[in-house]
């Protein structure tokens, strides 16, 4: 069998700032592979990337540090040293002065800042004299080392921008991984495939065929059994699961009381028909035990996470399965914090949430090094219904991380119906196809309202509806006034123990998509 041809790829090196996952994202879209390590990484862990990708060049991201303090984080100075270009963003830019002898010192910059570009060369070929850029730091670069040639500044940076010519060594003060970045695309693209020399070789389609192999090679003759939640995620990994497996694989769909509503009874219908053998396990009695007035949101995914874990475990041990397969993807991994310098954002049920101890031989993401859109291409290649490789996203612990505070029947009740009510009212208009997720939130506060002509107390609800290419960052939608009225009035009228309805008018970041 002939080998398959390596793609090209770009290296991140994660100093532990909030955009780092952007970086990777942006790489990808230009269809050149990338990989985040940790800061600390040796030159050795970069060349072990050799068996996934042909490595053409490495980028180092921005950080909440600071260089100059006590415990600021380093790197390996060989990995200077491989003989591919660098490029480092903020931080990285620093770290880079600082390392060869730079001046550095307290300037503090935050927002969308003019950066006038002194020598365009390199990444920074045919942009704008004056280009509006996305800066985020406290230290500031006011020196080039010897031997490093400046390329750009701003007001407050004399040196946002340099090379050191001979090593192709680039840094950037700037964020251009960020859309605030007027042209930050541009830079990347310059970087990666100008200066770095990558062939845009890499498609997420390609992963049908890896993913598959990976399964085969861990699994063996063995057999799996994978969680099926009914979302895009579990979906595609089921597929990819059962082409790798047949047989050999199970599928457990967990009803724990937290679903949406006819949520599991959809589930059966749309897989019942598949080749693909389903066990459908009412757990819903032991989810909300285990839940009762377990009010922090960490808690609440643990504890869904580990009770998750013993339901397949007993499932596998009918099946004589060693292996769980899940539909983990790169987001979840990011949020969960998968480098030692990126802070946990919250814990994914099926990642930070997993308990320390569990039967599986091994827990099996095939899905773990992809973005949800790259999942929905998959999805569609592989034949799923488009109904549902295009359904929105609904958290793995469900409705629990839409109730803030405790969890009851009643208010499980309440929610499912203003959760059903938002996602009819939005599917009747035409803008819902720009969407990337809507639905109900039942808050902790209680207001007052007047049902008939009498005094009523009850919850408050809110609505969320949200703009996205690929979760990592998110805008709340300008829905149209007439559906939002139409939800409002249906909440309030459909709903007695409801008393207000607000709707989240709040980006991601600073919030995350989901309250909790």
């Amino acid at each position: 069998m002939a080998t398959k041809e390596l793609p090209d790829g770009i290296a991140i090196l994660d100093f532990g700032g909030q955009y780092c996952h952007l970086i990777a994202r942006r790489v990808r879209e230009l269809n050149v592979y990338s990989e985040i390590l940790p800061s600390d990484a040796k030159r050795r862990d970069i060349e072990a990337l050799g068996n996934v990708m042909n490595l053409r060049g490495i980028i180092f991201s921005g950080s909440p540090s600071s260089v100059k303090a006590q415990d600021a984080l380093t790197l390996d100075p060989d990995i200077l040293e491989m003989g591919v270009p660098v490029l480092g963003l903020c931080y990285g830019l620093q770290l880079l002065a600082n390392m060869h002898g730079g001046k550095l010192e307290k300037a503090r910059e935050y927002g969308v800042t003019k950066a006038y570009i002194d020598d365009p060369q390199g990444l920074l070929q045919g942009l704008n004299q004056c280009e509006m850029v996305w800066m985020s730091h406290g230290d500031t670069v006011f020196e080039a080392p010897e031997g490093w040639v400046p390329l750009a500044h701003t007001d407050r940076a004399p040196v946002a921008a340099m090379v050191q010519p001979e090593k192709q060594i680039w840094g950037l003060q700037w964020h251009p991984e960020v859309v605030h970045t007027e042209h930050g695309q541009e830079m990347l693209r310059n970087f990666v495939l100008d200066v770095c020399k990558a062939e845009p070789n890499w498609r997420p389609l390609d992963a049908v065929e890896e993913a598959v192999d990976k399964i085969k090679a861990i699994v063996g003759d063995g057999r799996a059994i994978i969680a099926l939640s009914g979302g895009v995620d579990s979906s595609v990994a089921a597929a990819l699961a059962a082409r790798a497996l047949g047989e050999r694989l199970m599928a457990v769909h967990v009803d724990q009381g937290l679903m949406r509503e006819n949520e599991s009874e959809g589930v059966y219908e749309a897989f019942k028909n598949r080749e693909l053998r389903l066990v459908v396990v009412d757990a819903k009695k032991r989810f909300l035990t285990r839940l009762k007035g377990v009010i922090d949101p960490e808690r609440k995914r643990k504890i869904i996470g580990e009770e998750f874990i013993r339901v397949f475990e007993e499932q596998a041990r009918e099946f004589k399965a060693d292996y769980l397969i899940q539909g983990t993807i790169y987001p979840d991994r990011i949020e969960s914090g998968i480098t030692k310098n990126s802070d946990t954002i919250k814990t994914h049920h099926n990642v930070g949430g997993l308990p320390s101890i569990m039967e599986f031989k091994r827990v099996i993401d095939p899905l773990e090094d992809l973005y949800k859109d790259e999942v929905r291409g998959l999805g569609e290649r592989l034949g799923l219904p488009k109904s549902l490789v295009w359904r929105q996203p609904f958290p793995g612990p469900g409705l629990a991380v839409r109730i803030i505070g405790d969890i009851t029947e009643e208010k499980l009740s309440v929610l499912r119906r203003a959760d059903a009510i938002v996602v009819e009212e939005v599917e009747k208009h035409p803008f819902h196809d720009k969407l990337w997720q809507y639905f109900a939130v039942l808050t902790d506060t209680k207001s007052t309202g007047v049902k008939g002509d009498e005094r009523a107390y009850g919850y408050t609800v809110a609505v969320r509806i949200v703009e996205s290419i690929d979760a990592m960052t998110a805008n709340f939608s300008f829905a149209p006034w007439e559906v939002l009225e139409k939800i409002s009035n249906r909440i309030g009228n459909e709903i007695p123990s409801v008393t207000r309805i607000v709707y989240d008018i709040t980006h991601k970041p600073p919030s995350t998509i989901e309250w909790e």
